[in-house]
This record gives C-alpha cells, structure tokens and sequence, in this order.
C-alpha cells in the first residue's frame, strides 16, 4: 500500500513537471519568432535536435510484442506520427504567429474533448449526457476567451484559431487512433518511432520550401531550438509516459488542466501577454468543461 501511495505521488510530480514543461512550448516558440525566422526552420530545429536522442531510444529498446506486430501495423505507425507530430506541430506552429501563446494553450487543451467526439463518431461510442453538457461548456468558454482576442486582434485571430483547432484535431486523431498500436510497440517505443516518422517529413518539407539560411539565425535561435527540443519535447515525454504508467491515463488527463494556467503565467512573465477579464473566464469555463470530460471518462473506466 505505501508503495503504490509513493507511486502515485511520484506520478503526480512527473505529471506537473511534464505538463508545465510541454506548455512552456508555445512560449519558446513565439520568443524565436521575435528574431524573424520562419516556421517551417524553427519546426526543423525542433525534430532534428531532439532526434538523435529518439534514434537512440529506437536502437536501444526493441518493439515490446514483435511477434504479434503486423506489416499494416507499421503502415499506420507512419501514418499516425505524420498526422500526430508533423501535421499538429505544423499547424500549432504556424498558428502561433497570429495568437498569443495562452490563447493558443486554451484551443489546444480542448482536444480530449475531440477524442470523445471522434469515439463517438467513428466507433460508435456512447456519448452521454454529461458527456454532451461538459463538451457544450467547454466549447463555449473557447468561443468566450476566443471572442475577446478577435475584436482586439482582429480577422488574422480567427485564422490563427482555425489552425490551433486543425492542430488539436491532428493530435486528437492521433491519440485515437494510435490505442491499438502503443500496447504492441510499448509507450516509449512507438512514441520514438513516431517521432523518427515526423522528423523524415519535416525534413523533407523543408528541402523542398525552405530557405536553406539555417545557418544565418542569431545564436538565440538555436539556444531556443535546443532549448524546445530536448525541455519541451524529450524530457516532458518521457515524465508524462512515466506519470501514465504509474497514475493511469484518466487520472494523468485531469494533471492537464495545469498546461493553459502555465502558459499564461508563463507567457505574462516573458511575453509580457496580457490576459483580458473575459479570457480568464473563458478559461476558467474551458478547464471546467475538460475536467468534467475527464472525471466522466474516468468514472465511466472504472464501472
């Protein structure tokens, strides 16, 4: 009993750690972009100075089940880390450059409820009614805060916003679709390849469109690549994944309410962003909205 306690308050303090270090992202990414560089290199910087560390991950810790692992399961394993890692940082990373880093938080916290809506959709899952209640709130805390930021910032808002919310999507798929995959390949194994997968086609995108000047950046910029890589990418996904295996993946989901706080806190201190009384209700309305969907996915678990 006092080892699971210790356990699960190990998890706890991976999970917080893991969160806040993930939302710190967005926070990173528009500090870079104060030196002029595109998306698209930044988004290189990101994969390929965390990928040495993935390939080493890949060497060193074979698939958990390779005799039940099929030649179609590979095919979707680069399916879901193009739509998992390319298409959602893709999306998150240019809809940065029209929305403030806490506004971008705020959409992208939504996706369990993209989840719920996809295993409603598509596997015909229940939907319950306090399923259907938290969902309706937590859409319109988003229309809330998201409302405010468009008469301040105008129409470009509302493209920035559509692409959070693609991103949101992409990574909502991804977490979906990839349930079957993860138990086959194993948590840190898949999420590796994944990440491998992803980096090849960033790679890719930008021999064909990039500018090649990667080498003419302020030296900031790479502090902040690096920086992004290896504190908001490789750390975080290793504590979260060490959170799930010792909380479970319900309990770990509610932990996801510190990420829009911790942006916005951390935005205000080295953005100087400024939240409006209406965004922090939004908010408030969202955290409220997600953390239902959570303790209803969670209580429906454990029936």
């Amino acid at each position: 009993m006092f080892k699971n306690s210790s356990a699960s308050r190990l998890g706890g303090v991976f999970a917080i750690l893991g969160v806040i270090l993930f939302s710190a992202k967005a926070v990173i990414v528009k500090l870079a972009y104060q030196y002029h560089i595109d998306y698209l290199t930044l988004l290189l910087f990101r994969m390929v100075f965390s990928l040495p560390f993935y390939l080493v991950i890949a060497f060193w810790k074979k698939p958990a089940h390779l005799e039940i692992i099929k030649k179609i399961d590979w095919f979707w394993l680069v399916f879901f880390g193009f739509i998992g890692y390319y298409l959602a940082s893709l999306f998150d990373f240019i809809g940065l450059q029209y929305i403030k880093a806490g506004l971008e938080r705020i959409i992208l916290f939504i996706y369990p409820t993209i989840v719920v809506l996809i295993s409603w959709v598509f596997f015909k899952k229940k939907l319950s009614r306090n399923q259907l209640i938290a969902l309706i709130i937590t859409y319109l805390g988003v229309i809330v805060a998201f409302w405010d930021e468009i008469g301040l910032k105008g129409e470009g808002t509302i493209f920035g916003g559509c692409l959070i919310l693609f991103s949101a999507i992409t990574y909502a798929s991804y977490l979906v679709g990839s349930g079957w995959l993860i138990p086959k390949f194993g948590t840190l194994q898949f999420t590796s390849y994944a990440m491998i997968v992803s980096t090849i086609v960033v790679i890719i995108h930008f021999l064909i469109k990039g500018d090649y000047n990667f080498f003419d950046y302020p030296k900031e910029v790479y502090y902040l690549g690096l920086t992004m890589a290896i504190f908001c990418t490789l750390i975080p996904s290793f504590l979260v994944s060490a959170a799930i295996e010792r909380l479970g993946a319900s309990t770990f989901s509610i932990f996801g309410s510190l990420g829009p706080v911790a942006t916005i806190l951390l935005a205000f201190v080295f953005l100087d962003e400024r939240v409006t009384f209406l965004q922090s209700i939004g908010m408030c309305v969202v955290l409220f909205g997600v953390t239902l969907v959570a303790f209803n996915k969670r209580k429906n678990s454990e029936v």
